[in-house]
């Protein structure tokens, strides 16, 4: 095992517009995911199996639903007296140019607005990861690319899953060493489906001297596609480490509801049932779930807290959900404490924590779907948006 110094940074910030309702009151990395947990808690899991005890979150949007969630680390094994979990909220800095007070504007700022902090504690690799992304991984297989390779940083890259567009993400090249000798970010016409999974290993010296190196040169900087990585493959120390398992980026209704669905097809072998890479969370004791004599259930997922008396299939039901009798949901994603009245009939639907979906709802519901019935919509509290619309604003 690597006896250097490894800093996990996840990049919690981002406000998540393209989950529309799901992202107005709640941090994009505490939505809801897969009955039980929160999109944040694959990356915290993650680094607790592959044993890294020294994880940051950068934070920025709706800090309170984040930190509340984090519960200083505690479901993770990160409530450590040294090391451990460490938070860092934004903050206001005096200085000119990128370091300006105010939010950061992207993924690299977020690094650069902290270097001094993480020159401080002096890694010799920093892990960047993103809050966003669902799946296994041992971190410690990229360091040992990482190091074989001496590379100044280490992207782990997978294929394409099926169905999504590469022009999303950063798209790259390699030669048969797996040194990246292209990288597009989010390419209007990609070249290729191999990705980065934005998981990326960095020497941390080369880094934080490249981060100061570009903030000299310019005005701002922001995401790693722009500036940063596109710096490093130029010089030629960028490097990958192909990832062959199950990753999807669920930062957008489509993909949310998709990689929830795809949980439920007994061919795709995933992770919930694996003792030795637990998904840990931070989750209140609730009863086991109620299924009345009236109750339906085919192929889902149902929390504990549940309580269902009407017919359920191909769907996600968090904790607290209440189905009343005669409704019939299928294909959809129920956020905790929803409450479905009795009768209403749901489809490729997702509804919000504490929602309640009488018969004048579901009707609203269809008009929103229109026409477009492969359209995913989504139900808040005062508001109804089909993916359609959320992803042409």
């Amino acid at each position: 095992m690597y006896k250097g110094k490894v800093l996990a940074l996840i990049l919690a910030g981002g406000v998540g517009g393209r989950l529309g309702l799901l992202t107005e009151k709640r941090a994009k990395p505490v939505i809801p995911f897969g009955g039980n947990y929160r999109l944040i808690d694959y990356a915290l899991s993650n680094c607790k199996h592959s044993k890294l005890t020294d994880v940051w979150v950068i934070e920025q949007y709706e800090l309170h639903s984040l930190n509340e969630h984090l519960a200083n680390g505690r479901p993770w094994d990160l409530d450590r007296t040294y090391g451990g979990l460490l938070v860092l909220p934004p903050f206001e800095q005096r200085e000119n140019r990128a370091d300006k007070g105010g939010f950061a504007e992207g993924n690299a700022d977020a690094i650069l607005r902290h270097r001094d902090l993480i020159a401080q504690f002096d890694p010799d690799i920093l892990i960047v990861l993103s809050a966003d992304h669902v799946y296994k991984f041992d971190f410690r297989d990229a360091i040992e690319t990482h190091l074989e390779k001496k590379a100044a940083v280490t992207m782990v890259t997978t294929r394409l899953p099926q169905g999504e567009n590469a022009s999303r993400y950063g798209v790259v090249e390699t030669d048969k060493s797996g040194r990246v000798t292209k990288f597009d970010y989010k390419p209007d016409e990609p070249k290729n489906d191999l990705i980065t999974t934005e998981i990326f290993v960095y020497d941390a010296r080369i880094l934080l001297e490249t981060l100061k190196e570009l903030n000299a040169k310019q005005d701002s900087i922001k995401d790693y596609g722009h500036e940063l990585i596109p710096h490093l493959v130029e010089k030629g120390g960028a490097y990958e480490h192909r990832f062959n398992g199950y990753w999807r980026d669920v930062g957008t209704i489509e993909t949310y509801w998709r990689s929830q669905i795809e949980f439920l097809d007994e061919k795709e072998k995933f992770i919930y049932d694996d003792e030795d890479w637990q998904i840990l969370t931070l989750s209140e004791q609730r009863a086991p779930a109620f299924l009345h004599k009236t109750a339906g259930i085919t192929n889902s997922l149902v929390a504990n807290g549940c309580r269902i008396y009407g017919k359920v299939s191909r769907s996600v039901l968090s904790a607290g959900v209440v189905i009343n009798k005669n409704a019939e949901i299928s294909d959809s994603i129920i956020l905790p404490q929803a409450v479905i009245d009795a009768g209403v009939k749901l489809n490729r639907v997702i509804i919000d924590s504490e929602v309640r979906v009488t018969k004048e709802k579901a009707e609203k519901i269809e008009q929103a779907r229109g026409k477009d019935k492969n359209a995913i919509i989504v139900v808040g509290k005062r508001k109804i948006q089909s993916s359609r619309e959320i992803e042409n604003k």
